[in-house]
């Protein structure tokens, strides 16, 4: 049986533009050496399904002897997902983890309690010009998990699951769709999917998730009659049979979504949590900077600098 069971049913031109719930334009900020692209949480639209942070970073091409920096700083309550288009990024937690991550591949990072990490351009990636292009993603936990041990797992291009048919190519990064599920271990229902369309080809959503949404990468897409192009966000009305088209230069995509949670979220900087008081205490256990002695500790090759809670 095809992946692609059925393409009549939510084709472009059968479905109102009242099918597109959320239309998100993402804030662009400039932070040096390239640009970032935030899309949730948006002032209309906190998840869809557990995500709930969504950026993009670049595309951009970094010096001889440049890269990025990101210091050792906290999270709790969610999991990070590092997706990269281009370029390298070196991985080092306090749990010991250390790890180098290259396009394809998913570092899927559960806060949990608590953890700390950084996030940096690879020493040799810096001996020549390098490119930095990709997507951070930010999960939130189930209420039941938001208390657990942190976790790191990496999981290499290779081992995620593609289908491809009709000028259509799915790479499943995280959960489970068009009957695939990909090796990270997640706490919800979600999905999470890098697309390429050949031009004008056509692909239906997933009809089994509450919420589903496309972020255009590149290209453009068409949506009931309207086009999309790169750097909008479309969240779609739950149960609705869809079908995107791209356009004459073909697209790039991000799909996501899953089961909605219990509730919103509270976020204060880099911490997610059900409970207002929880972040309240994650912040003082952080202010206070007693590493390896409460919350927080610091990754074990990576201890010379950390990002200080802001003011």
């Amino acid at each position: 049986m095809s992946w692609n069971p059925a393409l009549e049913p939510g084709c472009p031109d059968l479905v109102g533009v009242d099918a597109i719930e959320t239309l998100i334009v993402p804030r662009a900020r400039d932070i040096g050496d390239f640009e970032v692209r935030r899309a949730l949480p948006a002032p209309n639209r906190q998840m869809v399904g557990p995500f709930i942070f969504f950026d993009q970073a670049g595309p951009a091409e970094l010096l001889t002897g440049r890269g990025v920096d990101v210091r050792p700083h906290p999270h709790i309550g969610l999991g990070t997902v590092t997706y990269l288009f281009q370029g390298e990024f070196h991985h080092q937690d306090s749990i010991g983890t250390n790890q180098v991550i290259t396009p394809g591949a998913v570092n899927w990072m559960v806060a949990g309690k608590g953890v700390t990490h950084s996030e940096r351009t690879p020493a040799l990636s810096r001996n020549h010009p390098n490119r930095l292009f990709g997507i951070q993603t930010w999960i939130a936990l189930p209420e039941q998990h938001e208390e657990i041990d942190p976790t790191f797992s990496h999981h290499a291009a290779d081992t995620l699951p593609v289908i491809s048919d009709a000028g259509v190519s799915v790479r499943l990064v995280l959960g489970r769709a068009y009957g695939e599920e990909a090796p990270a271990r997640l706490l919800s229902d979600a999905f999470y999917a890098d697309v390429t369309l050949e031009p004008h080809a056509r692909l239906p959503l997933p009809t089994d998730h509450e919420d589903r949404g496309i972020y255009v990468v590149e290209g453009s897409i068409t949506v009931a009659g309207q086009q999309f192009d790169a750097q909008r966000m479309m969240v779609f009305r739950p149960g609705d049979a869809i079908t995107v088209a791209a356009g004459a230069q073909g697209a790039r995509l991000m799909l996501l979504g899953g089961a909605t949670l219990n509730g919103p979220r509270y976020i204060w900087w880099n911490f997610v949590s059900s409970r207002r008081d929880r972040i309240e205490e994650a912040k003082e256990d952080y202010r206070r900077g007693l590493w390896g002695q409460g919350t927080f500790d610091l990754p074990p090759d990576d201890r010379d600098e950390f990002v200080p809670l802001p003011d």
